[in-house]
């Protein structure tokens, strides 16, 4: 019964965590109608909570590991609750920026030590499986976060649709409260210094550089496309609702399906030809979605979903957990200058453009086809 109840908790912290992250994607066309401000400035809702992400992440480990895992999990899970009020509360952009700033620094304490509890207090055999289930919940958290926000944006309003978003992560903190152990196997680390200087000993190995530069990318592109697609599908000829911007995000689920195969289609071409093959489908998915049919667009958005999710899989430690997430503000921030300057062609160029650098950086990385 222990393990069930320990499973229920960590797939409910991932849901939680992401159900807030990327919650505002389907209804920044309306937001930036109701403050009258353009596509690029209301995205810096976006850029704030990923930046804050960026900032917290290398400390969240040596932080829970003075203070116990748990005991952080389940105190930023309640903490989270109030910049989420706050911002359905907010009178202004800029007090909507704070708050999802403030959002974004409690988050890490929640996904990343997740992720580490899992490690320590599950066998090493039953590691992958448990931290499957995370990665499950993570998944329907991001496609509930997207989708849920957009229906009730139409049916009570964006600031009802963060108040439920709010209630809900209230009672994930309480779940999270009442079903988690205290941690048990974990090994305390030496403090903040310690994890400082592993963290510059990985900035010594090129191919982590690399893996670093390709996580910066993997958000860039993810939080350029999904973010932008809503003002693209907004706006004549499509027109669509917040309903219809939040369906479009059942996309976000093709990584779901397809990322256990993994592990599969690494073993069979190498880290090198399969991050070029996926980079070459993610390029094919983002020129499709330049293509006026809406047909056209889900299917270049699943491509996107699944490739990026592919590419996520080489994910290694809390540095790349900074270089994605630095990555991710820039994909809001970055191709809303694009947006403003040619619309959705320019926004798609931006984003094939850091595909081709990310090409790049994997085909002089990674020699080494069966590493």
């Amino acid at each position: 019964m222990a393990v069930d109840r320990r499973k229920i908790a960590v797939a409910t912290a991932g849901f939680c965590t992401f159900l807030t992250l990327y919650s505002p994607q389907a209804l920044l066309p309306a937001l930036a109608r109701e403050f009258g401000v353009g596509a690029a400035e209301i995205s810096a809702i976006m850029t704030a909570s990923t930046l804050a992400i960026a900032l917290t992440a290398p400390f969240t480990g040596a932080v829970a590991d003075v203070l116990g895992r748990k005991r952080v999990i389940a105190a930023a899970m309640l903490a989270v609750v109030v910049p989420i009020t706050g911002a359905a509360l907010a009178p202004d952009v800029q007090t909507l920026i704070a708050w999802r700033f403030l959002q974004g620094l409690l988050l890490p304490p929640i996904f990343a030590v997740t992720v580490a509890y899992i490690g320590d207090e599950w066998p090493p055999a039953r590691v992958a499986g448990v931290a499957g289930i995370y990665i499950a919940g993570s998944s329907v958290g991001g496609f509930s976060g997207r989708f849920v926000p957009g229906l009730l944006g139409d049916l009570i309003g964006w600031r009802g649709a963060f108040l439920t978003l709010a209630g809900l992560s209230l009672a994930g903190a309480v779940t999270i409260a009442l079903l988690l152990p205290r941690e048990k196997g974990f090994v305390r680390s030496q403090g903040l210094a310690a994890s400082a200087r592993q963290m510059l000993r990985h900035l010594k190995d090129p191919q982590l550089l690399a893996t670093y530069g390709i996580g910066f990318g993997v958000l860039f592109n993810f939080i350029a496309v999904f973010t932008y697609v809503s003002f693209h599908l907004a706006e004549a000829p499509y027109h669509f609702s917040s309903t219809l911007l939040g369906a479009i995000f059942v996309t976000y689920l093709a990584g779901t399906v397809i990322s256990p195969m993994t592990g599969w289609m690494m073993a069979r071409l190498g880290r090198r030809r399969f991050i070029l093959a996926v980079i070459a489908a993610w390029m094919g998915g983002a020129v499709l979605m330049l293509a006026p049919p809406i047909p056209a667009i889900i299917a270049g958005l699943t491509f996107c979903a699944g490739c990026g999710m592919l590419c996520q899989t080489i994910a290694t430690g809390y540095v790349y957990v900074t270089s994605f997430y630095i990555g991710g503000s820039m994909g809001a921030f970055l191709p809303g200058l694009a947006w403003e300057w040619g619309g959705w062609p320019a926004t798609i160029a931006m984003v094939v453009a850091m595909l081709a650098a990310m090409a790049v950086i994997a085909a002089l990385a990674y020699r080494d086809a069966t590493a």
